[in-house]
């Protein structure tokens, strides 16, 4: 998709009633990019469709449970009704556990999974179709930087992300040749509800939900198959793909998987 041809398209973004959803919303419609909001929070989602409105965009808000499949096909079903077509899905929606995992049940990972991967899955295999019938389309799957470096306490949420991020990676080989392109966004601890009380260190510090809604949206003209953030993230996956155990030593010396207060 050149920049030129992007006014008018449209977009599902799970997750959008607040943080990276949010802002992803706000980015894409001032590009002109209508946006279908989907999120449980009814009234957060009338929110921020409120607010892309009022800046001039074009957003419908459409509450939606992507732990369910009738949900996510009703979704779709009525962005189709309403705008004829999908060219984008910024798959976002995410819930977050942390514990050791001695402590953890079945059920902890099942429904870490449940949101964080199978929701993206329904979804994807939703609109597939339709991007394959138009022989074009942008999937981009907002997972966690614990899908390249697996955190201490975050099992739960690590398994989600390291499946989603490998079925993502598949799907960026298998349909950049049928015009549908793929990419993977890995942040490190964004500012959103998330973690609000979760604390990290200076050298691990939040990152703004506007500074990934900037690079997702920057992946729609201009395709990259990934991106880490913060750049230091990045580094520090290099360097455990080197030496798994100097990444483990890098995690705790700085104490990077966060603690509570």
């Amino acid at each position: 998709m050149r920049k030129e041809k992007m006014d008018g398209k449209v977009a599902i973004i799970t997750g959008a009633s607040s943080g990276i959803g949010e802002a992803t919303a706000l980015k894409l419609s001032e590009k002109g990019i209508k946006v279908a909001l989907a999120a449980r929070r009814e009234q957060e989602l009338k929110r921020v469709e409120n607010k892309v409105v009022e800046a001039g965009g074009i957003a419908k808000s459409i509450p939606t449970d992507v732990t369910s499949r009738d949900q996510v096909k009703d979704l779709v079903s009525e962005v189709l009704n309403k705008w004829g077509t999908i060219d984008i899905v910024v798959v976002n929606a995410g819930a977050y556990l942390r514990a050791k995992v001695e402590e953890l049940s079945v059920k902890d990972i099942e429904q870490s999974m449940a949101v964080n991967f199978y929701g993206g899955l329904y979804l994807i295999l939703e609109v597939l179709p339709i991007m394959l019938k138009n022989g074009q389309g942008r999937i981009i799957v907002v997972t966690s930087f614990d899908a390249k470096k697996g955190l201490p306490l975050d099992a739960p949420y690590v398994a989600a992300k390291f499946a989603m991020s490998g079925f993502a990676e598949v799907m960026r080989q298998e349909l950049k040749p049928k015009g549908i392109l793929v990419t993977t966004i890995f942040p490190g601890r964004v500012d959103t509800p998330l973690i609000t009380d979760l604390k990290v260190p200076s050298i691990s510090a939040k990152i703004s939900p506007g500074k990934v809604a900037q690079a997702i949206c920057k992946v729609i003209y201009k395709y990259r198959p990934e991106i880490i953030l913060p750049k230091q993230a990045g580094l520090l996956y290099y360097l455990n793909v080197i030496s798994p155990r100097l990444g483990d030593y890098l995690v705790k010396l700085f104490r990077l998987e966060g603690w509570y207060e």
